[in-house]
Formats: structure tokens, C-alpha cells, sequence
């Protein structure tokens, strides 16, 4: 590593939050946010099994396009005239193309940068070696697919940061987890060492908050009526990174958005699992007793992170063919709507499956139907009065293991347009496309058959991953726990909606969804621990869930963080459900109503009445 620079604050500047976010991010930072970093994550889950596909069709893609063509391209001259480093995992599963098609642009705006790769991630290699071992779904215990056509590990922060020591302008990773683009600027930079474990787990979260873009600054925030004046210019997140771990959010100045105790612990909760365990290749994170405070406009202060050992195994992402899918979209208007869209679905799918049982085809493997205006996403907390509507978008989700079944099934969606109801029109251009089901299947391995390299303008350099002294043991972690109250306030109850005590937000992991929830003020915390118990959340998700729930109390945050199992419909591109990432669980779950003494209300925010 690096000699340390303990008395430089380094300014990261979280310029991607997916693959498609805006360009104007980067364009903005570069030119509004004073940053030292510009770090992107484009790499999803699903994004993966997207880049797989893309690979299979032409074996020179299979990257983030977006991030050479309309990103780099146009800002190279700047970014380099300010001396800005940018590191990405744009590399997706073709990081040599990635590398290849940047230098190429470089070269046309006459600039000469060094450009590092991080590879080793592909363990496509080792396949039938895991195989023979017996490897199991981290989550399902099921074995190996049959045939897998990616196999990706999550790697970490260090290769990053010997990238950047040995005098890389760019650096272009594969599959790593997300927070490693910030982490290995700041290992960089600081010279921190495998055993500096508090700050590794400080650079982790730094990563976490601006791995997501513009959510980290308000974006998809939960009181969006205080940042929907400025949604047309979105500041984007900048960490302000110390040597000792502590770091400040802030934007650039004059641009839309908020950074708040809420709005950037919203980020901190997002997509987590255990927050004492939050497992990383190079530590294991304890964000429980983690605080943000104020200090100054737009500003906060992120604290109190806690390391312990990296686990002893890393993660792999492999995806493997699993059947087609298709989708069709109808509208419905008029009377009756939400009845006619349910006798023309059911009739719809009894057509279908009658007609591949006369070829001798198998029904359809799995089908879902989504009512769209009738509040479908909100199962049994529907509003009767939803099915009163006059409009409708009738979704429907089909698979099955053959292309020519769902052939069949678009070719009707069409076919009964005279035959069935009245009132409908279509709800897209032409016959719904069948495309092929890339599945994930996650797993453990040991971390000496990932073999790292990194190279730099196509030279390998040296570097050599640390043997770790220890391992994460869960008998290390503190026990952190919310206090229940001691004597409950006087002057009678009242039943409020969850949203007015709280804000929040929700992600998947895998078939996995969260609901982080954040106290608007501590007095409440007693009374949201005594409401949101981990029964009560399940079944509110009753709808959806298929398997446990699981409450995780963060002190630090007023907060609570509730892993729902089993909740996606098997996730990412498996899924067959309308909402495939748990992104509206969290607006969910806030309409749940909570009881709290009257003179607490005080603290309560006024919503609107749904």
C-alpha cells in the first residue's frame, strides 16, 4: 500500500448507482463537485445476468457500454485536466473489452492515461471442481445447475488499491462487491493495512451510502415532498474521507436533493441483512452503533462503524439457463373492469394451457397476474374501493422450459382481441417477446481458488491478496439492542400510520427483500419496537413472503431492519412478480398503523391520507 496521508481529507464522488443511471452524475461531479474520485457501480445481480446475455450474443460485449460511450468519452479531457481517478466495475464479464474500447477513446481526444484491470473474479474455470465438491446454494442448499454459463466471485478493495499504487489514471474491476471502488481509493490513499479493521469496515459503509447515487442524497426518498423541487437537478453523493474512518456526506452546492440524518440513513439500511454481520471479502461490518449528525447544511457526519475479521469464504454469483419468460400488457377501461380483467386472464391462461396440451406441450410452468390500478401490489391491504376503478393495466407473467410454448402463449395474447373482453386496447407494441431466463445461484468458496491479477496498460503488476491472521467467529459481536420503555406515557392512544413516525426503504438480496425502518425522533423508538415485531411484519407480507422474517435492531440510527425471506418470487429474473427487488415493500409496510400515546404525536409528520 501507500504511505499514509493522514492529514489529507480524499473527496469520492458516487457517480453510478446501476447500470443506466444518468450520465449526468459524472458530468457533474467533475464539474461542480471538486472530487479527487469519481467510483461507479454498475453490477447488480440482474445486471450480470443481462451482461451474460449480451456476451453470449457477441463475445465483444458483455460491459457497461454506457460507461464509455456516454460517460467517459465526453468528460476524459476534464476528468484528466483536474486529475480526477476513476475506478468502476464497469468491466461486467469482459473486462479486457471494457478496458480495450476505453483506451480506444482515449486515444481519439489525444490522451494517453493508464488504464489498470482487476480480473480473477471468473471462476468459470473451476466449475467442475466446485461441482465434484458438492457445492450447495448459499441460501437453498441446492446443488449446481446442470450447466452454468457465468461464475463470478465478489472480490474485494485490496487489488484496487494496488492498481492505484502503481499509477493507474482508471481502474476497471469485474465482479466486486460495491463498496470495493471506494474502499480501495481510501486504502489508497491512507495506507491502511488487512488488520485496520474498524477503518476498512468505515471505508465499507462510505462505499455503501455512495454506491447508490442520488439515493444517498434524497433521492427515492421516503418525504419526497421535501426534495421534489429540485428532482430536475438531483445533487449526486460526495464522501468526504478522513484517515481515521469518520467521513461527511455532502452534494454539490446548488443542486436538488437533501442530505439529512434521514435521507442518508435511509441509504445505510438499504439492502442489508444483518447489520452486525454485514459480510465483505476484506472485513466483517458492524453498522449497528453507527450515528449521523449534522454539521452544517447539506452536510453530515457518518460514525461509529465497527470491523471484525473477513469471513472465511467468499460469495460467488453464477447464472445458469433456466427456461423463457414472456410478459403481455393490456389495458381495460370502462365497467367492471377489474372483473373483466380477471375472467379475461383466467380464460386467457385455460386457452393456453389447452392448447399446448393439444401439441404435446407441458401447461404453463409458472403464470402470475398483476391488475395494475387496483392496487395488485398490496395483496389483502388493498382498499376494497381500488376494485371500483374504471382503468386497468392487465400484466401477465408467464414460463416454461420450451420457447415454442411461449410463442404460442404471444401469438393469443393477440389472438383474442375480438374474442373476449370489450373496452381493452393494448398496453404495448406488438406480441409480448419471449426471451431466455438467466438464473442466479449463489455460493461459498474458499478463498484460495480466487486468484487475483491485476494488470496496467496490459502489464501485470505484483500483487499478492493477505493471508487473513483470523476469521469472522459470530461470538465476537457485541449484543446492541433498542431499550423497551419503562412506563408508557398517559393520556390515552391513537393508531397512526407507520409513515408518520418513521421513514424507509427496502432492496432484495437474491429471493431476499429488507424494510429498513428509521425513527423520525427517538421518543418513538419504544413504541415502534413494541409495534414492528418480526410476527407482525411477516405477516403483513403475507402476500409475497414463503419463508422467515427476521427483526435486527440498529441503536446508532434509531433504527430496525427486517430481512424478509423468501419474498421475491425467487428473484431478479426468475421472478414472475410485479415488484422483482422489493422496491415498494418499504412503502408498504409504512401504511401499517401504529399505536402511540396522543402526546407523543408531537414527533409524528403529517401524511396525507392514502
Amino acid at each position: 500500500m501507500s504511505e499514509a496521508k493522514t492529514d489529507r481529507v480524499v473527496r469520492i464522488g458516487g457517480a453510478s448507482g446501476y447500470w443506466g443511471d444518468s450520465a449526468e452524475a459524472a458530468r457533474q461531479l467533475v464539474q461542480k463537485g471538486n472530487v479527487d474520485y469519481l467510483v461507479f457501480d454498475y453490477l447488480a445481480e440482474v445486471t450480470m445476468s443481462l451482461l451474460v446475455r449480451a456476451r453470449a450474443k457477441d463475445p465483444a460485449a458483455g460491459y457497461a457500454r454506457d460507461f464509455v460511450d456516454l460517460v467517459m468519452k465526453p468528460l476524459l479531457p476534464e476528468i484528466h485536466r483536474r486529475g480526477i481517478k476513476v475506478i468502476a466495475n464497469a468491466g461486467g464479464v469482459n473486462i479486457t473489452a471494457c478496458a480495450d474500447a476505453l483506451a480506444k477513446v482515449a486515444e481519439e481526444v489525444g490522451l494517453k492515461l493508464r488504464i489498470a484491470t482487476v480480473a480473477g473474479d471468473d471462476l468459470m474455470g473451476h466449475v467442475e471442481e466446485l461441482r465434484g465438491e458438492d457445492v450447495r446454494d448459499m441460501t437453498t442448499g441446492k446443488p449446481m445447475p446442470g450447466r452454468l454459463i457465468s461464475a463470478n466471485a465478489y472480490l474485494g478493495a485490496f487489488p484496487i488499491a494496488a492498481a492505484l499504487d502503481g499509477g493507474a489514471d482508471i481502474v476497471i474491476t469485474g465482479r466486486c462487491v460495491d463498496s470495493a471502488t471506494t474502499l480501495g481509493a481510501l486504502i489508497h490513499e491512507f495506507g491502511w493495512q488487512p488488520g485496520d479493521l474498524d477503518r476498512l469496515a468505515a471505508g465499507t459503509l462510505a462505499g455503501h451510502i455512495l454506491e447508490c447515487g442520488a439515493q444517498g442524497t434524497g433521492g427515492n426518498f421516503t418525504d419526497w415532498r421535501d426534495v421534489v423541487s429540485g428532482w430536475s437537478d438531483m445533487g449526486y453523493p460526495i464522501a468526504e474521507c478522513e484517515s481515521s474512518g469518520s467521513f461527511v456526506i455532502t452534494k454539490p452546492e446548488d443542486t436538488g436533493g437533501l442530505v439529512s440524518r434521514l435521507s442518508v440513513s435511509e441509504q445505510i439500511v438499504y439492502e442489508l441483512g444483518d447489520p452486525g454481520a454485514y459480510l465483505m471479502p476484506d472485513v466483517t461490518c458492524d453498522f449497528r452503533g453507527v450515528s449521523v449528525t449534522e454539521c452544517g447544511r447539506n452536510r453530515m457526519r457518518v460514525e461509529g462503524a465497527r470491523g471484525y475479521p473477513p469471513p472465511r469464504k467468499l460469495k460467488v454469483s453464477a447464472t445458469y439457463p433456466d427456461g423463457y419468460r414472456a410478459s403481455s400488457s393490456t389495458v381495460i377501461a370502462g365497467f367492471d373492469v377489474v372483473e373483466k380483467a380477471e375472467a379475461y386472464s383466467k380464460a386467457l391462461l385455460e386457452r393456453v394451457n389447452r392448447m399446448l396440451k393439444e401439441r404435446g406441450l407441458e401447461a404453463l410452468k409458472h403464470a402470475a397476474v398483476h391488475l395494475i390500478g387496483a392496487e395488485t401490489l398490496l395483496g389483502a391491504h388493498a382498499r376494497p374501493e381500488a376494485r371500483a376503478t374504471h382503468e386497468v393495466m392487465v400484466r401477465i407473467d408467464v414460463r416454461h422450459a420450451k420457447r415454442d410454448a411461449l410463442e404460442l402463449f404471444s401469438k393469443e395474447v393477440t389472438g383474442v382481441g375480438l374474442s373476449m373482453t370489450t373496452g381493452r386496447c393494448a398496453g404495448g407494441a406488438g406480441r409480448p417477446k419471449v426471451m431466455p431466463v438467466i438464473a442466479q445461484f449463489a455460493f461459498l468458496v474458499d478463498r484460495d481458488k480466487v486468484q487475483m491479477d491485476v494488470h496496467i496498460d496490459g502489464k501485470q503488476i505484483a500483487f499478492a491478496p493477505a493471508k487473513a491472521q483470523a476469521f469472522f467467529d459470530p461470538a465476537q459481536m457485541r449484543d446492541m439492542r433498542i431499550p423497551a420503555f419503562e412506563a408508557a406515557p398517559k393520556g390515552g392512544e391513537v393508531d397512526v400510520p407507520l409513515i408518520a413516525l418513521a421513514v424507509a426503504r427496502s432492496g432484495d438480496k437474491g429471493d431476499n427483500a429488507n424494510v429498513g425502518i428509521i425513527a423520525r425522533h427517538a421518543e418513538l423508538l419504544p413504541w415502534l419496537k413494541q409495534a414492528l415485531t418480526a410476527e407482525r411484519v411477516g405477516q403483513w407480507f403475507a402476500h409475497v413472503q414463503r419463508g422467515g422474517t427476521e427483526r435486527y435492531e440498529m441503536p446508532g440510527l434509531m433504527a430496525f431492519n427486517f430481512v424478509l425471506a423468501n419474498a421475491l418470487g425467487g428473484g431478479g429474473t426468475s421472478s414472475l412478480h410485479l415488484d422483482t427487488q422489493g422496491k415498494t415493500y418499504a412503502q408498504q409496510l409504512l401504511a401499517m398503523p401504529v399505536k402511540i400515546p396522543k402526546v407523543l404525536l408531537v414527533h409524528a409528520r403529517k401524511v396525507a391520507a392514502p
